[in-house]
């Protein structure tokens, strides 16, 4: 069984699938407090459903793209499971999570899209650190950005590990309200980083506080 927020269909507001429709999947809780998340409602909540359920539900709003959140997908047992279904049935699949859990235990072909907390998140310590080398072209990797602490810190581990080449994407992600994207930008173009901007396009479209988008 999964614990599970809200199934819903939008358009996809980061990654390199922005812009797409997709198929949100929300799963209920998170043992990290990351000091900027934006969705603290999803801590506690939500009704159980099995992977059966899961899937028909999502079947029946017709979109070819589904990406698992949270909260942190990757806490419920189930959602291994719920995944190779999604493949089997012809989905592209993809999982949002906060790097702090093994990765290397998803199916083949999903798509992860992996955190690494920076200081600013207040949860930098947590990083299960072995996940860079679970990495492959199926994966993203993602930086939030609060300061220019963050954006160094960033900066040097995409060096360090090589994140450019051994990732599908790397994003570098500004806190919405906090961090200008413009400056990041520059900092980004100074240091000629291989990597990409991204900007939370479902807080442009709609508001930042709008839930179900």
């Amino acid at each position: 069984m999964l614990t599970i927020h809200e199934i819903y269909l939008s358009v996809q507001g980061e990654s390199t699938f922005a812009g797409r429709p997709c198929v949100f999947v929300r799963l209920t809780a998170c043992d990290l407090r990351c000091v900027w998340c934006d969705t603290p409602y999803a801590f506690t909540g939500g009704s159980k459903m099995s992977v059966d359920d899961v899937v028909a539900e999502v079947r029946a709003l017709q979109c070819s793209l589904v990406e698992l959140t949270g909260g942190e997908p990757l806490l419920q047992a189930d959602v291994i499971p719920l995944t190779q279904r999604l493949l089997d049935e012809g989905f592209e699949v993809l999982v949002e999570t906060g790097g702090h859990l093994p990765i290397d235990q998803l199916p083949k072909g999903v798509h992860a899209i992996m955190d690494v907390k920076c200081p600013g998140s207040g949860e930098a310590a947590n990083m299960h650190w072995p996940n860079l080398e679970a990495l492959s072209s199926d994966h993203e990797v993602k930086f939030v950005i609060a300061d220019r602490t963050d954006y160094e810190y960033a900066r040097d581990l995409i060096s360090a590990h090589n994140l450019g080449v051994r990732a599908g994407a790397v994003l570098l992600s500004p806190v919405h309200g906090v961090q200008r994207a413009d400056e990041m930008a520059r900092w980004m173009l100074d240091d000629r980083l291989n990597a990409r901007l991204q900007i939370q396009a479902h807080k442009y479209i709609w508001t930042p506080e709008t839930r179900g988008v």
